[in-house]
């Protein structure tokens, strides 16, 4: 995470987008079980023309979605009950989630005090409900939710961020049937809006000690809408563009 002295409650880094702006909260620890509804109004306001990004770690949290840590066995057990996929690799658990790939079911370990954090039950009708919330109350018109976790990128080191869930906003920027500089006719591409915005959101919010379960995405350059279609970033595991390579590589 880029460092930046923060002022009150606030972290912020400017990125070049327009006039886009991530700003990270930081925040008081989240009790388990407790409102999520609460926790945002105590942590920030709502404006027009913005994103809120909720980590789903408080999400899950206040969902209940929490159990002790047992024994390697029970978390093995939970693990393949919470996926569509489970295969162990020599490092983790490699799954399928909600059309998703990700280790270990996303059950987390850090920053949950001996306990296991699972995912939200369903980070798009929460993202939704979020929304609808801070509509009514704060008389928002263009407003989104974007519910978070980390991710490994194949054959990279490190993780960035992804978006569970989402509502208000179109996840993909289609480019097909429109020109390039030159004239030539876009044939696939097209941008996963979703997933970047939360990435930029994750590297301000940090992974560690910060304390910073919030953010706010100021003016981004984004479809506002009212209803959100879950499936649009998901592609069939035989449809993957990387799935030849990893069935006959070896190592």
């Amino acid at each position: 995470m880029l460092f930046i002295p923060h002022y009150h409650t606030w972290e912020s880094i400017y990125l070049n987008q327009k006039n886009m702006q991530v700003k990270a909260i930081k925040t008081r620890i989240f009790k388990e079980k407790e409102s999520i509804y609460d926790f945002i109004d105590e942590h920030v306001k709502p404006n027009n023309n913005s994103i809120l990004v909720i980590t789903s770690k408080i999400v899950a949290l206040s969902e209940g979605r929490v159990i002790e840590r047992g024994s390697d066995t029970q978390k093995n057990e939970i693990i393949k009950k919470e996926s569509s996929f489970a295969l162990p690799t020599k490092y983790t658990w490699l799954t399928i989630k909600d059309g998703m790939l990700m280790a270990s079911a996303g059950i987390d370990e850090s920053n949950a005090q001996g306990k296991l954090i699972m995912l939200p039950r369903n980070s798009f009708k929460a993202a939704q409900q979020i929304r609808n919330y801070c509509i009514k109350k704060y008389r928002l018109k263009n407003f989104g939710i974007i519910i978070t976790d980390s991710r490994c990128l194949p054959l990279r080191i490190g993780i960035i961020g992804t978006a569970l869930g989402y509502a208000g906003f179109k996840g993909v920027k289609d480019y097909r049937g429109t020109k390039d500089i030159f004239g030539r006719i876009y044939k696939i591409t097209r941008v996963d809006v979703a997933d970047s915005l939360a990435t930029a959101a994750v590297y301000c919010m940090g992974e560690g000690r910060e304390q910073q379960p919030l953010a706010v995405i100021s003016d981004p350059n984004v479809s506002w809408c009212q209803k959100v279609n879950k499936k649009a970033l998901i592609i069939d595991p035989r449809d993957d563009m990387f799935a030849p390579l990893f069935k006959n590589i070896k190592l």
